[in-house]
Order: C-alpha cells, then sequence, then structure tokens
C-alpha cells in the first residue's frame, strides 16, 4: 500500500510540479484479461459509470492525463466489485492505477485482470486554464 501511495505522490508530483496542467479527463480506454479462457477485452468507462467485465463492476471516480506536450500519461481513480449471484458484494480495490506502470497498482485477482490503456476528453469544450 505503501509503494502505491508513493508512486500515486510522485506522478502527481510530476503532473504538478514544473509542468502544464494535468487535463480532466471524462472517458477511460482500459483492458481485462480473462486468465481462464485468456481472452483480452478492451472496454471504455464514462466517469462516474459503473460497466462490468466478467463478474467485476468498475466504477471510474476520476481520470487525468497529461497535455500533448508532455509525455503520456493517465491516472485514474477506480472502485472495483465484485458482484457473483447469491453472494455479497465484495471490494477487490480502491485506488489509483496508472496508464504508464499497469503493475505499480493492480487488481489483484485470480481470474481477472484489468489495466488502464487512456484517460480522454470527450467533451469538445477544452479545459478552463486558471
Amino acid at each position: 500500500m505503501n509503494k502505491a501511495f508513493g508512486a500515486a505522490l510522485a506522478i502527481f508530483t510530476m503532473l504538478s510540479a514544473g509542468h502544464a496542467a494535468a487535463f480532466p479527463g471524462d472517458l477511460v480506454i482500459m483492458q481485462g484479461l480473462d486468465k481462464v479462457t485468456a481472452h483480452v477485452s478492451t472496454f471504455q468507462a464514462p466517469l462516474g459509470a459503473t460497466v462490468r467485465f466478467g463478474t467485476l463492476e468498475i466504477t471510474v471516480r476520476n481520470c487525468d492525463r497529461t497535455p500533448p506536450e508532455e509525455p503520456p500519461e493517465s491516472a485514474v481513480f477506480l472502485e472495483v466489485m465484485e458482484k457473483r449471484p447469491d453472494e455479497p458484494v465484495t471490494e477487490l480495490f480502491t485506488g489509483w492505477m496508472f496508464s504508464s506502470s499497469p503493475a505499480l497498482s493492480a487488481l489483484e485477482h485470480p481470474v481477472y485482470d484489468v489495466w488502464v490503456l487512456e484517460c480522454k476528453r470527450t467533451a469538445r469544450e477544452s479545459p478552463k486554464s486558471q
């Protein structure tokens, strides 16, 4: 847990200290691996919405990306729950995932792997400059 916090702090420091401000996004592109079938799926999750991947329910709470002039990086705050029929919902993961370092803060599950590819901004208006 401390390793993930340290990495999150380092990346946010990189995003804010001496660099252009991060852009908020509203859509996350993710991939998931079903380890039983070896099938990889690419799916999208809008900010605030819950999407399903197998028995997992994934909710995106925050999504930021670096501006185009910076090295590419997306930071996404996720909540991942497992919902199986006739069983209580289990919280599996709550925290930040980073597109450039998927193993840094990974979901640990015996059947599924999920990782972030990109945070996108689909709205037409540009972010407000401060």
